[in-house]
């Protein structure tokens, strides 16, 4: 085996974090990963990987020579594009990352118009609730739902998304809307874990006011806390595009709109600006004005400006 390909398995050994997987990702068996990396650990003098019977983590050294591995393959991707023509026609693997939710409703039905449109282009879609470290990661875009830090990325901003608290006419016949942040206390309300649960809503223009949240019910899955909602249990708080179909059909309504926080922006960022591949620079075009017609994305003084 080549060393151009045994550092090939290395990445993908690294970032699936198993040998078998990793060979499957480089059209390989197992034991010829294995050897690959062995080869390898042993061309460098250090131990890449440790090993357990359950996964494989990288050692110290593997971390850094990962990083330096990425850059010096994506530099020959790069180069072989350029000389391929790859530079001006949209051809090569595509990597996206966006928030679950919003991947499922709008970037895969999106993706797969890309894909017909653009028949030598192929695609990755990982739909992570969490931030990406495009360059680390080896992503090419990503969708971000949030005000952005600064950094070296290239932003494009398609619309923003509301923080709202909904729950289906029935609950909120039985129960009755609340009518202040302070009317929660007596509500069933549905939380969301990311980590920890729940324990304040932050509300108000600036997001300053913090409501206890006394929530019998916690949960993993925004799917889930909406189906519960949807089913008339209680109320939970979510992003408005997670549940525009419900909003649109009738089986979930918003309450306490005027104490909401201001929106949220949304963008698509990558890395490269003007120089990036064809690919990354197609689907940004293709899916920009796509992305900005949903009205799930657009406020009512978008509207308004007909942006």
């Amino acid at each position: 085996m080549d060393r151009l390909q045994a550092l090939t398995v290395f990445v993908a050994v690294a970032e699936a974090e198993s040998f078998a997987q990793g060979a499957r990702l480089s059209g390989l068996s197992a034991p010829s990963a294995t050897r690959a990396i062995n080869t390898l650990e042993s061309h460098l003098g250090a131990r890449l990987f440790t090993r357990s019977t359950r996964r494989v983590r990288l050692t110290e050294a593997g971390r850094t020579y990962l990083g330096e591995v990425r850059d010096i393959l994506a530099q020959l991707q790069a180069a072989d594009d350029a000389a391929s023509g790859a530079a001006n026609t949209p051809v090569g693997r595509l990597r996206i990352t966006c928030p679950q939710e919003f991947g499922r409703l709008h970037v895969t039905p999106l993706l797969t118009d890309f894909l017909d449109h653009y028949p030598q282009v192929e695609a990755e879609l990982m739909m992570l609730d969490r931030i990406v470290n495009l360059v680390e990661e080896g992503f090419d875009i990503a969708v971000r739902i949030g005000h952005l830090p600064d950094s070296e990325l290239t932003a494009v901003r398609i619309g923003q998304v509301r923080r709202v608290i909904c729950g289906s006419p029935d609950y909120l016949d039985r129960w009755g809307p609340p009518r202040t942040p302070g009317e929660l206390a007596r509500h069933r309300l549905v939380t969301l874990a990311a980590g920890v649960p729940a324990r304040e809503w932050h509300l108000g223009a600036d997001a300053s006011r913090g409501v206890s949240v006394a929530s019998r019910l916690t949960v993993s899955s925004v799917a889930a806390a909406i189906d519960i909602a949807r089913r008339g249990w209680g109320l939970c708080r979510v992003l408005s595009y997670q549940v525009g179909p419900d909003l649109d059909a009738g089986a979930l309504q918003t309450v306490l709109e005027e104490h909401e926080p201001a929106p949220l922006p949304v963008h698509l960022v990558h890395v490269e600006g003007r120089r990036a591949a064809a690919k990354v620079r197609a689907f940004i075009d293709f899916a920009m004005p796509r992305l900005r017609a949903l009205e799930v994305l657009r406020s009512e003084g978008d509207a308004e400006r007909g942006e």
